[in-house]
């Protein structure tokens, strides 16, 4: 079976999920792991690197899910009211 890879869907994947991931909770958490002097660095990057292969892992299964019973139009409309709502109420919390 031969993997064919889409780079500019990749790209754009990437470059999304990175600039998601720059300074949330999972961040500041494998940083304050990291900070340990006791504690391999090798470790925490391993075990934070399992924990996301994990968690989009389940975002890719729920997701396909999801797919299969709901229009990929509604699903992004659905996302992208997530993420307002999200968002008006982090401004309105500040």
């Amino acid at each position: 079976m031969e993997l064919a890879i889409n780079w500019k869907i990749f790209a754009t994947i990437f470059v999304s999920v990175f600039i998601a991931e720059l300074g949330d909770k999972t961040q500041l958490a494998t940083m304050l792991f990291a900070a340990d002097k006791d504690v391999s660095k090798w470790l925490v990057f391993m075990a934070a690197s399992a924990a996301l292969i994990v968690a989009t892992a389940v975002g890719v299964l729920v997701g396909s899910f999801l797919s299969a019973y709901i229009d990929e139009k509604l699903l992004s409309y659905i996302a992208g009211t997530g993420f307002i709502i999200i968002g008006v109420y982090t401004l309105y919390t500040a």
